[in-house]
């Protein structure tokens, strides 16, 4: 069986890891990237060997700058299956017509709103969803570590009401315009942040209010979540639960904090130290008055990489079956 194309419009911080991922996989390859400026992400990408395509305005300055353009990014879509596009937050709404044109299936990621593509996706909890689907949404970093855990709570004990706290990173590692350097940043101000109504996008029954708070940190978000679950367990049972989940890592053995997360993920040898997993400190699953409460940390570079591989399979009618196509996946990339 042919492999399925796939285009990466738009190389940034998750494109660049989207390409690689894929690059991964046996059943799909990548036929491009876009990018619109000739900048070290545009030259590394050329030689990874990804035909890199740009703007047609743009096409001198690649050739100027010693990096030979395939195409204009209308070819780049004209020759894909399926584009994933990770272009800025509300970049991919202006691409939407670009696609439907072509005829091609498209995948946007949080940063767009859940009406733009009509499915928003995560492979634990929605994948048949997407399924055969022309256009669907992976959600955000922070919305994809708060369904990987409440999924396999709700499927075994059910979710009364779920009340968490996000404490984000102000920026990715290489963003320089963004802050605060040296405050905590109510985020917003108004309640509830939108992290909560976007699991609902994915899990529309769950009674969840969700707060935020930006810190002066690049590394990771950490979350500290309440849960009231319908049925009586103890945090063993809650921790055999999360065990047997493939992207969930429990953390322990003298890492109580994000920088030593990311620590681990360099001593792993990932790449970029990238953590696809949600990591949730064993130590802090504690039932108390019947209510579940613990500490993860979610790495916002890396953690929605996999399941835009399955969104792509889902999509394009590789596999019916989820967890087959999670288990695949992570085989590939080394999860």
């Amino acid at each position: 069986m042919s492999k399925v194309k796939v285009a990466i419009n738009g190389y940034g911080t998750i494109g660049k890891r989207v390409a690689d991922a894929v690059n991964l996989q046996d059943d799909m390859e990548v036929i491009g990237i876009s990018k619109t400026r000739p900048n070290f992400e545009t030259q590394l990408a050329y030689q990874k060997g990804y035909p890199v395509y740009t703007l047609a305005d743009k096409m001198d300055a690649m050739k100027k700058a010693g990096i030979p353009v395939a195409g204009s990014i209308e070819d780049m879509v004209a020759n894909a299956d399926i584009v994933v596009d990770c272009t800025p937050g509300g970049v991919g709404e202006e691409n939407k017509s670009l696609y439907e044109k072509a005829g091609v299936k498209a995948i946007w990621q949080g940063g767009e709103e859940h009406e733009l593509a009509g499915v928003s996706f995560n492979a634990t909890a929605n994948y048949e969803e997407a399924f055969g689907k022309d256009f669907v949404r992976v959600v955000s970093c922070n919305t994809t570590g708060l369904c990987r855990v409440i999924y396999p709570l709700d499927q075994q004990f059910g979710v009364n009401k779920v009340r968490v706290t996000l404490m984000r990173r102000a920026a990715d590692p290489g963003d320089i315009k963004k802050g605060p350097i040296n405050a905590i940043v109510p985020n917003p101000i108004k309640l509830p942040s939108h992290h909560g109504p976007d699991v609902k996008t994915i899990l529309p029954h769950i009674n969840i209010v969700s707060t935020a708070v930006k810190l002066p940190t690049t590394l990771m978000h950490v979350h500290t979540l309440n849960i009231e679950l319908d049925k009586e367990c103890s945090a063993s049972d809650v921790r055999s639960i999360f065990e047997k989940q493939s992207r969930i890592r429990l953390i322990g053995q003298g890492i109580n904090s994000t920088a030593e997360i990311i620590e681990l993920g360099r001593d792993l040898g990932r790449p970029r130290n990238d953590m696809w997993e949600n990591c949730v400190w064993d130590d802090s699953i504690t039932m108390h008055e019947g209510e579940l409460y613990f500490f993860q940390a979610i790495h916002q570079e890396s953690i929605v990489i996999p399941d835009n591989v399955d969104a792509i399979r889902a999509m394009t009618e590789l596999e019916k079956d989820g967890a087959r196509s999670v288990a695949k996946t992570n085989k590939a990339m080394g999860i």
